[in-house]
């Protein structure tokens, strides 16, 4: 084996990881986007039709997290740790689960009318998922920290809304809501938009413990 060889097995492979981590958040971009119109969509023929996208597209993103998966087991360096390439892999797929999840709970609970607090929170996990993805993008020479260190505030922002939104809707919920079975519904799945959010915040804390780690 020639010296060259020897040293290219040992150079960081930037072109497997960082394509991956860009198609995941390109993903979720997606993924968000058709929840928002499966929402707007809700009581026409059209929404399991969504539905079925959203799912394709979550199976998407498995195959994204296990190729990445695939590429830490084939490369002995990386271009940064191993451990924040396993969780950032994972936290990205995570958040896509929760949008999958909500999109398949109304589907199953046959729920047609959405109310206001499940659009505010779509309108936010899209928003997360946008700065998710700007972040990733980043990545790749990590020169503009500034950049992923606003997108990682932005997305801690859109959480401690989507919590207030979830509070004060759950509220109104026990308050007006006389229809038990309905109520439950309805919790469920405003618990699954929140969870969402949640984890857009822990692929921020990943990208923060990766900028601490390489700054």
């Amino acid at each position: 084996m020639s010296l060259n060889n020897i040293f290219s097995y040992f150079v960081p492979k930037d072109k497997k990881f960082f394509p991956l981590f860009e198609q995941a958040g390109e993903n979720l971009v997606t993924m968000s986007l058709l929840f928002k119109e499966r929402l707007s969509k809700a009581s026409t023929p059209e929404a399991s039709e969504i539905t079925k996208e959203i799912d394709r597209l979550e199976g998407k993103g498995d195959n994204i997290t296990h190729q990445i998966h695939l590429e830490l087991g084939k490369n002995f360096i990386t271009p940064f740790d191993r451990e924040d390439i396993h969780s950032l892999a994972n936290s990205l797929d995570d958040v896509a689960d929760m949008i999958y999840g909500a999109s398949q709970k109304m589907e199953v609970y046959k729920l047609d009318k959405p109310n206001k607090a499940m659009f505010e929170l779509s309108d936010l996990i899209h928003e997360a998922c946008c700065h998710i993805k700007t972040a990733v993008i980043e990545l790749k020479n990590l020169k503009n920290i500034r950049k992923i260190t606003d997108s990682c505030i932005r997305i801690n922002s859109v959480e401690n809304k989507a919590d207030n939104i979830f509070d004060k809707a759950v509220a109104e919920l026990f308050d007006f809501e006389k229809d038990a079975i309905t109520l439950i519904k309805y919790k469920e799945i405003l618990s699954i938009l929140e969870d969402a959010t949640d984890k857009c915040e822990d692929v921020a804390n990943v990208l923060e413990s990766i900028l601490v780690k390489n700054a």
